[in-house]
Protein backbone atom coordinates (compact mmCIF):
# COMPACT_ATOMS: atom_id res chain seq x y z
CA UNK A 1 0.00 0.00 0.00
CA UNK A 2 1.66 3.80 -0.99
CA UNK A 3 0.47 6.19 0.52
CA UNK A 4 0.20 10.08 -0.58
CA UNK A 5 2.21 12.93 0.81
CA UNK A 6 -0.29 15.87 0.72
CA UNK A 7 1.31 18.81 1.23
CA UNK A 8 -0.80 22.58 2.71
CA UNK A 9 1.23 25.97 2.43
CA UNK A 10 -0.39 28.41 5.22
CA UNK A 11 0.81 31.59 4.53
CA UNK A 12 -1.61 33.33 7.77
CA UNK A 13 -3.45 36.92 7.33
CA UNK A 14 -1.03 38.22 10.34
CA UNK A 15 2.04 37.50 8.59
CA UNK A 16 3.49 40.06 5.51
CA UNK A 17 2.56 37.88 2.11
CA UNK A 18 6.51 36.16 1.40
CA UNK A 19 5.34 34.95 -1.84
CA UNK A 20 6.94 37.26 -4.32
CA UNK A 21 10.14 36.57 -1.83
CA UNK A 22 9.78 32.58 -3.16
CA UNK A 23 9.14 31.10 0.23
CA UNK A 24 6.26 29.74 2.29
CA UNK A 25 5.23 30.66 6.01
CA UNK A 26 4.16 27.18 6.77
CA UNK A 27 4.59 23.72 5.17
CA UNK A 28 2.26 20.93 6.70
CA UNK A 29 3.02 17.63 5.09
CA UNK A 30 0.57 14.14 5.66
CA UNK A 31 1.52 10.63 5.05
CA UNK A 32 4.60 9.82 3.60
CA UNK A 33 7.03 6.91 4.73
CA UNK A 34 10.58 8.84 4.93
CA UNK A 35 11.91 11.90 5.59
CA UNK A 36 14.90 12.75 3.38
CA UNK A 37 17.38 15.22 4.76
CA UNK A 38 19.30 17.07 1.30
CA UNK A 39 23.14 17.97 2.44
CA UNK A 40 23.85 21.41 1.52
CA UNK A 41 24.43 22.33 -1.93
CA UNK A 42 26.69 24.58 -3.00
CA UNK A 43 27.54 26.16 -6.69
CA UNK A 44 29.88 23.08 -7.50
CA UNK A 45 29.92 21.34 -10.87
CA UNK A 46 30.35 17.82 -11.40
CA UNK A 47 33.89 18.68 -11.72
CA UNK A 48 33.55 20.60 -8.30
CA UNK A 49 34.31 23.71 -9.96
CA UNK A 50 32.81 26.54 -8.59
CA UNK A 51 31.92 29.79 -10.40
CA UNK A 52 33.65 32.91 -9.02
CA UNK A 53 29.88 34.39 -9.95
CA UNK A 54 27.14 34.72 -7.16
CA UNK A 55 24.11 34.06 -9.24
CA UNK A 56 26.14 31.58 -11.82
CA UNK A 57 26.62 29.44 -7.96
CA UNK A 58 23.11 29.38 -7.02
CA UNK A 59 21.68 28.58 -10.59
CA UNK A 60 24.21 25.52 -10.53
CA UNK A 61 23.35 25.03 -6.25
CA UNK A 62 19.90 24.30 -7.32
CA UNK A 63 20.83 22.21 -10.06
CA UNK A 64 22.09 20.29 -8.00
CA UNK A 65 20.17 20.08 -5.04
CA UNK A 66 17.38 18.67 -8.13
CA UNK A 67 19.72 15.85 -9.08
CA UNK A 68 20.19 15.15 -5.38
CA UNK A 69 15.71 15.53 -4.81
CA UNK A 70 15.75 12.66 -8.00
CA UNK A 71 18.75 10.73 -6.47
CA UNK A 72 16.22 10.29 -3.41
CA UNK A 73 13.04 9.68 -5.51
CA UNK A 74 11.60 13.49 -4.45
CA UNK A 75 9.94 15.78 -6.29
CA UNK A 76 10.06 19.16 -5.65
CA UNK A 77 6.56 19.99 -4.39
CA UNK A 78 7.59 17.05 -1.25
CA UNK A 79 10.25 19.59 -0.35
CA UNK A 80 8.61 21.46 3.08
CA UNK A 81 11.78 23.28 4.35
CA UNK A 82 14.57 24.99 2.58
CA UNK A 83 17.55 26.83 4.59
CA UNK A 84 20.11 29.04 2.38
CA UNK A 85 23.41 30.61 3.43
CA UNK A 86 24.80 33.28 1.73
CA UNK A 87 28.10 34.82 2.08
CA UNK A 88 28.03 38.72 2.50
CA UNK A 89 24.40 39.16 1.40
CA UNK A 90 22.58 41.63 0.82
CA UNK A 91 19.07 42.44 -0.54
CA UNK A 92 20.54 43.05 -4.20
CA UNK A 93 20.85 39.01 -4.03
CA UNK A 94 17.51 37.94 -2.97
CA UNK A 95 15.83 38.46 -6.89
CA UNK A 96 18.69 36.08 -8.35
CA UNK A 97 17.53 33.42 -5.83
CA UNK A 98 14.01 33.94 -5.60
CA UNK A 99 13.73 33.02 -9.79
CA UNK A 100 16.15 29.98 -8.96
CA UNK A 101 13.81 29.20 -6.48
CA UNK A 102 10.02 29.43 -8.51
CA UNK A 103 11.83 27.85 -11.61
CA UNK A 104 12.56 24.58 -9.09
CA UNK A 105 9.83 24.24 -6.96
CA UNK A 106 7.02 26.86 -8.88
CA UNK A 107 3.83 27.49 -7.38
CA UNK A 108 4.71 24.87 -4.32
CA UNK A 109 6.86 27.21 -2.15
CA UNK A 110 8.64 25.60 0.63
CA UNK A 111 9.03 27.08 4.24
CA UNK A 112 12.53 29.34 3.60
CA UNK A 113 15.29 30.57 6.01
CA UNK A 114 18.17 32.34 4.75
CA UNK A 115 21.01 32.52 7.07
CA UNK A 116 23.77 35.25 5.85
CA UNK A 117 27.21 33.80 6.97
CA UNK A 118 30.78 35.04 6.40
CA UNK A 119 32.23 32.36 4.62
CA UNK A 120 31.31 28.69 3.55
CA UNK A 121 33.07 24.87 3.45
CA UNK A 122 35.14 26.14 0.16
CA UNK A 123 37.41 29.16 -0.61
CA UNK A 124 34.98 31.47 -3.07
CA UNK A 125 31.75 29.63 -1.98
CA UNK A 126 29.00 32.32 -2.22
CA UNK A 127 25.94 30.13 -1.65
CA UNK A 128 24.48 27.32 -0.44
CA UNK A 129 21.13 25.64 -0.03
CA UNK A 130 20.18 22.69 1.84
CA UNK A 131 16.43 21.03 1.88
CA UNK A 132 14.25 18.66 4.18
CA UNK A 133 11.07 16.80 1.74
CA UNK A 134 8.69 14.49 2.74
CA UNK A 135 8.41 11.40 0.58
CA UNK A 136 6.57 7.94 -0.07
Amino acid sequence: MTSTVETTILNPEGLYNPEPYGFSHVVISKGGNSIVHLAGQGGEDKEGKLSPEFAKQVEQAYKNLSIALEAAKAKPNQVAKLTTYVVNYDQSMLDVMTLHVRTTFGKTLPAQSLVPVPRLAIDGMLFEVDAVAIID
